[in-house]
């Protein structure tokens, strides 16, 4: 993956708000959120940070975040179709993408797939977002108290380390099957080269991944690529990322509202990496965890989710949309 620490700094600007905004078609997506902000999941920046400069990237850099969109992307479809790996545009963008492992229903379980990257010399573990059409998928973003980490699936990870109890319960339903096939492909191809990846919901369980890779198979070069991820952990879980020697990036387009829930005030926190898309072609990396206090990042642009806009959630993220009804 390519690094996006490269680049010129760029300095504070004002940044304008988009206003939070009821579509029939969001209706489902937009209960929740106000359901996280009646349970005080309003996000604000300390004011006592000090303002940090940003980076920008460059034209290149985020073009080498496309193949990885394309499979975030891909996560929402149906299993039938990514099993022969069909389904259409995200598919055709990783024509040569081998699947060797599908599952899940997008309801009770998260679809995921698993599979061999020739180009990118990876194996790709995708996993699928909120559908809100579907009850149970809903109810796993709400399920927001924090919990330790299973000791079975997490060997030795302190028990200071805290995530999103629907997040981990949701993870651990496919973790033993994923971390098989992942071990098995990395035997066969010859590779130790780990991409996770997923928008959303998916995002959280991605970024969960990175954790559980790396813990559970030590030797193995990891990556994730997540888009409009909410916080999954506190801060020893945000640390616990950043100190884990993976290539974590966590993407989140213009004004969505959903990286900024759970609330900070809630005892959550992101980790290091995140890629803010300001407009098309347009994008920064911000520094530290979830502190950046430059007004082109997140935490800045977004201070409420009143000041969002549920639709920023879906994309574009360079000209790729993620949802249900991008699958083709």
């Amino acid at each position: 993956m390519a690094s996006v620490e490269e680049g010129t700094a760029r300095k504070p600007s004002p940044h304008g708000f988009s206003s939070f905004k009821c579509f029939p078609g969001m209706y489902p997506f937009l209960l929740i959120s106000a359901a996280l902000s009646a349970c005080g999941l309003i996000s604000a920046s300390p004011a006592d940070l000090h303002r940090r400069a940003v980076t920008q990237l460059s034209a290149a850099e985020l073009a080498r975040f496309a193949p990885f969109t394309q499979f975030a992307r891909a996560a929402y479809c149906g299993t039938d179709i990514l099993s022969d790996w069909t389904c259409g545009e995200a598919c055709e963008a990783n024509s040569d993408f081998q699947v060797s492992l599908v599952g899940g229903d997008g309801d009770a379980v998260q679809i995921y797939y698993v599979g061999y990257s020739p180009s990118l010399e990876a194996i790709i573990v995708a996993h699928e977002g909120t559908d809100p059409t579907q009850l149970e998928s809903d109810l796993t973003d709400v399920d927001i108290p924090l919990a330790t980490l299973n000791s079975t699936l997490f060997p030795g990870v302190s028990s200071s380390v805290e995530v999103h109890t629907g997040f981990q319960n949701e993870h651990a339903l496919t973790a033993d099957i994923i971390l098989a096939e992942v071990k098995s492909l990395m035997s066969s191809v010859g590779t130790n080269n780990i991409v996770a990846v997923g928008h959303s919901l998916g995002g959280a369980l991605a970024e969960i991944d990175t954790v559980f890779f790396r813990v559970n198979i030590p030797s193995a070069n990891i990556s994730a690529m997540t888009y409009g991820t909410p916080r999954v952990g506190n801060p020893a879980w945000a640390a616990l990322v950043d100190s884990s020697d993976v290539n974590f990036k966590r993407i989140d387009n213009m004004q969505d509202l959903i990286p900024i829930v759970p609330g900070r005030s809630l005892g959550y926190e992101h980790p290091a990496g995140e890629i803010h898309i300001l407009s098309p072609g347009d994008a920064v990396s911000c520094p530290g965890d979830d502190d950046a206090t430059d007004a082109d990042c997140q935490i800045e642009s977004v201070p409420t989710i009143f000041q969002g806009n549920i639709l920023d959630h879906l994309g574009p993220y360079e000209g790729i949309y993620i949802g249900t009804i991008y699958c083709t």
